[in-house]
């Protein structure tokens, strides 16, 4: 049985972290996740930190994966995306164990041996985000003597993109609408790089993928018959830490920029001004608010374990910690960029791709009207 410390997983994800970053900038610019990022994803243990040990995995708590995550996603905001996919879902899935054991084997092996990149494909161009409803156009029908399904159709904002080694297909079929699990590449399997201009996350690979006669066998279907959905809390927490951990990469660079920006005229770096320390001062108070919120309830679940009375109260508690996260790294990259003012929108400086990055935190649920008024659901007692 492999084990592995708190301390330890911080030492993973500092290293990633260090080794992301610098590549940040030149994927940012390209358009595309780097494939060492993968490769450095894969070999560093990273995808196996909340697998169970009863399947070879590190079993960390939601806590230490928080945390581990949010520093990684310091380094670079679209790769702390690209594995924060794959982390959710194993998260999620060692908790309520949704798939047949033999696609839970397989894909914790996967994870476990070969540091697996796994996301799930449900939005589509015409649909939207699934959770604002709608019917799929992907469609798998299921053949004559029942031993596989042929997929055609089109997603869209894949995270990970051919980077990815396995995909979960949410979809309509012949059987209804089902989730069918598909190994990439595999015949059929098509990528198309529609992502890298985007506003945010332009090295996260979230591209198109199309699916064209591809074939799975009816043992790929990725559900239990009997279960329910169930909510997903380790996806907020997920999302709250690359966002937040992004506004701590502004930070980290802002304070790096401040300490070796020497004007001629002052003679000395600017960060021994009062005005810039008291900037830094608001900046730094802001993130670990944020933060201890964050960590806080993240530990509320390791010691909850996976209770469903638990697991629904904890809902409001989540959307509020990624509401502060995101709202925070907002505003502490804004301000990261009034410190260092016109150099700030230089490509020269990461500032302003973390700026951008951020942004895109309250796109990911729960957000918005919603999350506020779960928030105040709990606290009148409805």
């Amino acid at each position: 049985m492999s084990t592995l410390s708190h301390d330890e997983a911080i030492e993973i994800a500092t290293d990633l972290a260090q080794k992301i970053g610098s590549r940040a900038a030149e994927a940012d610019a390209n358009g595309k996740f780097p494939a060492e990022d993968a490769a450095d994803l894969r070999s560093s243990g990273y995808t196996k930190f909340n697998v169970p040990t009863a399947f070879g995995g590190y079993g960390l708590s939601m806590r230490t994966c928080i945390e581990s995550h949010l520093i990684l996603s310091s380094g670079s905001t679209s790769t702390g995306l690209v594995a924060s996919m794959t982390s959710q879902i194993l998260g999620h899935e060692s908790d309520v164990r949704s798939w047949p054991d033999h696609i839970y084997e397989t894909i914790t092996q996967a994870a476990v041996s070969d540091g697996a990149l796994i996301n799930n494909a449900a939005s589509e161009p015409k649909l939207g985000s699934p959770s604002r409803g709608g019917a799929f156009q992907t469609f798998a029908e299921k053949s004559a003597d029942g031993q596989h399904y042929t997929i055609n159709g089109h997603k869209n904002w894949i995270t990970g993109g051919r980077h990815l080694t396995h995909i979960i297909i949410k979809l309509d079929s012949t059987d209804g609408v089902i989730n069918l699990l598909v190994p990439n590449p595999s015949n059929g399997v098509r990528w198309e790089h529609t992502w890298g201009d985007a506003l945010s996350l332009r090295a996260s690979d979230s591209n198109d993928l199309y699916l064209e006669n591809v074939q799975v066998p009816v043992e790929n279907l990725a559900v239990r018959p009997e279960s329910k959905a169930v909510p997903n809390n380790w996806f907020g927490l997920y999302m709250a830490a690359t966002y937040l951990g992004g506004a701590v990469g502004a930070r980290n660079a802002v304070i790096q920029y401040a300490l070796e920006r020497v004007p001629t005229a002052l003679g000395k770096p600017i960060a021994t001004l009062p005005g810039i320390q008291r900037q830094i001062g608001e900046l730094d108070t802001a993130l670990q608010a944020a933060t201890a919120l964050l960590l806080d309830v993240a530990g509320m679940w390791q010691s909850g374990g996976i209770n469903m009375e638990l697991r629904k109260a904890m809902l409001p508690r989540i959307a509020a910690a990624k509401t502060v996260a995101t709202d925070t790294a907002a505003r502490v990259t804004d301000k990261a960029l009034q410190i260092a003012g016109g150099a700030s929108i230089s490509r020269d400086l990461p500032l302003e791709r973390f700026f951008r990055d951020v942004r895109a935190g309250t796109m990911h649920p729960p957000s918005g009207d919603a999350a506020m008024e779960a928030v105040g659901k709990k606290a009148l007692g409805y």
